[in-house]
């Protein structure tokens, strides 16, 4: 089977998509601090990474499985972000500063399960009210939807927070959105 030079390419490209997304995997779960599932997600990668590289240096003659080789990488890369993206681990901590001052926007944010900072600020142009608000990272693109819909002229930024302490936050926020979740995303 290992004859025919289209199934080795095929071979080839697979084995490192499949070991680039555990890199990336992998270095994405060391950096959020998921050390021991990183470890474990590591041993396979280390496997198929020496079947994969095994293949294309025991063929080296072969150009195309070395470009198979590198087009895979490239593509492991794209599926381990992708991964990684509809796992959304971790939280995102998002400071938003209101076109204008409207006291009752935190609670209308709260009410639908974010844990919300404010306090009043000024800018060049007026009154503002800042706030900062924390939410699981798989809830990043819907907080933005909402932010824009309760105030579509908001300045917004986003950044992953490193440490966690303290604070209401966790088991509050955790409960608020599930009772306010769809039945079918209740999880």
């Amino acid at each position: 089977m290992l004859e025919n030079s289209y199934v080795m390419v095929a071979i080839i490209l697979i084995i490192n998509i499949v070991y680039v997304s555990f890199f990336t995997m992998r270095m994405i779960l060391t950096l959020k601090g998921y050390r021991y599932v990183a470890a474990f997600v590591s041993m396979f990668e280390v496997v198929i990474y020496v079947v994969g590289l095994g293949l294309v240096l025991d063929n080296l003659n072969e150009i195309q499985n070395l470009a198979a080789y590198a087009i895979g990488y490239g593509l492991g890369v794209i599926v381990g972000m992708k991964i990684e993206e509809k796992l959304a681990l971790g939280y995102i901590t998002v400071n938003v500063i209101t076109a204008d001052y409207d006291k009752d926007l935190p609670d209308r944010l709260r009410s639908r399960g974010y844990g919300v900072t404010n306090w009043a600020a000024h800018g060049l142009e007026g009154d503002r009210m800042a706030m900062q608000i924390l939410t699981p990272r798989k809830y990043e693109m819907k907080l933005y939807q909402t932010i824009k819909e309760l105030d579509p002229k908001a300045f917004i930024i986003a950044y992953e927070p490193k440490t966690i302490h303290g604070g209401f936050w966790v088991k509050t926020v955790r409960k608020i959105r599930k009772e306010n979740l769809p039945a079918n995303e209740q999880k």
